[in-house]
């Protein structure tokens, strides 16, 4: 099988082919999903720019980035980008990996947290170009407000 980009439809191939050969696999919900993501996985590209949502639907950002364990190879945070123009003057939050949801619908990820929430004298959270010293207090913090929001 072979995606055709031009009519935006998988074709049955008649000739044998690799995996590689292949852009998508089988998937029950729309018969369709790109090699860079599974049912369990998505590729980190795939989530740097997706939109974060509150619980009430309002955007509240999106993911500028996120922080792995270098042991443990987990997601710790993702790193929402708030506020700003062309990239001035945004700052950035680190959300706890487990306070994000999927959501299907909306094609982004939902948090327990308001647009009024983000505010930097309160929740933990640092501004362009001014990187806070990742350690156990910054770590405590964060996990603090989350837990108090959840």
């Amino acid at each position: 099988m072979a995606f055709d980009n031009d009519t935006n439809t998988l074709e049955r191939n008649t000739t044998a082919g690799t995996a590689s050969d292949t852009k998508f696999a089988s998937d029950p919900e729309n018969d369709l999903i790109e090699r860079d993501e599974t049912r369990e996985l998505i590729s980190s590209e795939k989530v740097d720019g997706t939109a974060v949502y509150s619980r009430d639907g309002e955007k509240l950002g999106s993911i500028h980035h996120f922080m792995v364990g270098k042991r443990s190879g987990r997601v710790s945070y993702a790193v929402m980008s708030f506020g700003g123009l062309f990239g001035m003057g945004e700052d950035y939050y680190p959300l706890p990996w487990d306070s994000l949801t999927y959501d299907t619908d909306r094609n982004g990820y939902v948090v327990g947290i308001t647009k009024d929430m983000l505010d930097r004298d309160k929740q933990p959270s640092y501004a362009r170009n001014s990187e806070p010293e990742w350690n156990d207090d910054f770590d405590t913090r964060i996990r603090t407000f989350y837990v108090r929001t959840a």
